[in-house]
C-alpha cells in the first residue's frame, strides 16, 4: 500500500468539500478498493486526536467537524450568517440564479476560481439548495432555494430582472471560454 495514500484521500476530500464514494477515489487514486479501505482507515485513526473527522454515509465519505467542537462551530455559523454577502458570494449567487441551477464544475469555470466553501456557506444560510444532477448521479446541482426566491420577492426565477438577457449572456461567455481553452490547448499539441 502507498505509505502516503491516507494523506492523498484527506487531500482530495478537502479540495472536494462534498462527498465523494470510496469507488471514485479508487478511480481518482488508480488503486483498488482494499487500498482505499486501509488508507480511508489509516485517515480515521490519524484524524482521532485532531478538530476534523471522516464522516460516512451512504458509502460515500467526507471531512467534517469534531463533535466535541459542534458548539463552537454553530456560534461561528450563527455569526457568519449575520454577516454580509461577500463580493464572491454574490457572484455565486447571480450564477446560481440566472443560470436556475448550476453544477459546482460550471460555477468553478465561469468563475475561474474554486467555489466549493462558498457554496457551502450560501447552502448553509438556505440561499442554494443541493439536488443529485439528473444526468449524472455522481454530481449535484446546485440551485435557488424557496427562501431565496421568497426573500426576493419572485415567484419564479423567469422573474428576476432581465433574466432573459443576463442567463444568455452568461451562456455565451461559458461558450466563448470553452472555444478559447479548446483553442489554446490545440496549439499546444
Amino acid at each position: 500500500m502507498d505509505i502516503d495514500l491516507n494523506k492523498k484521500i484527506e487531500a482530495i476530500l478537502f479540495w472536494r468539500g462534498e462527498p465523494m464514494s470510496r469507488k471514485k477515489l479508487s478511480e481518482i487514486l488508480k488503486v483498488g478498493q482494499v487500498e482505499i479501505n486501509d488508507g480511508v482507515d489509516k485517515l480515521k485513526e490519524n484524524l482521532k486526536s485532531r478538530g476534523i473527522v471522516l464522516v460516512e454515509k451512504d458509502n460515500e465519505i467526507t471531512l467534517g467537524t469534531a463533535p466535541e467542537f459542534s458548539d463552537l462551530i454553530e456560534n461561528l455559523q450563527k455569526e457568519e450568517l449575520n454577516k454580509d454577502l461577500s463580493k464572491a458570494s454574490l457572484e455565486t449567487l447571480s450564477i446560481v440564479l440566472y443560470k436556475n441551477g448550476a453544477t459546482r464544475s460550471e460555477i468553478d469555470y465561469i468563475r475561474g476560481v474554486n467555489s466549493s466553501f462558498i457554496l457551502r456557506a450560501l447552502a448553509i444560510r438556505g440561499l442554494v439548495e443541493k439536488i443529485i444532477d439528473p444526468k449524472d448521479s455522481r454530481r449535484f446541482i446546485y440551485r435557488p432555494s424557496f427562501e431565496l426566491l421568497s426573500f426576493m420577492g419572485v415567484k419564479s426565477i423567469e422573474e428576476l430582472k432581465e433574466f432573459n438577457e443576463i442567463n444568455k449572456s452568461i451562456e455565451e461567455s461559458a461558450e466563448n471560454l470553452k472555444e478559447e481553452f479548446k483553442n489554446e490547448n490545440v496549439g499546444q499539441e
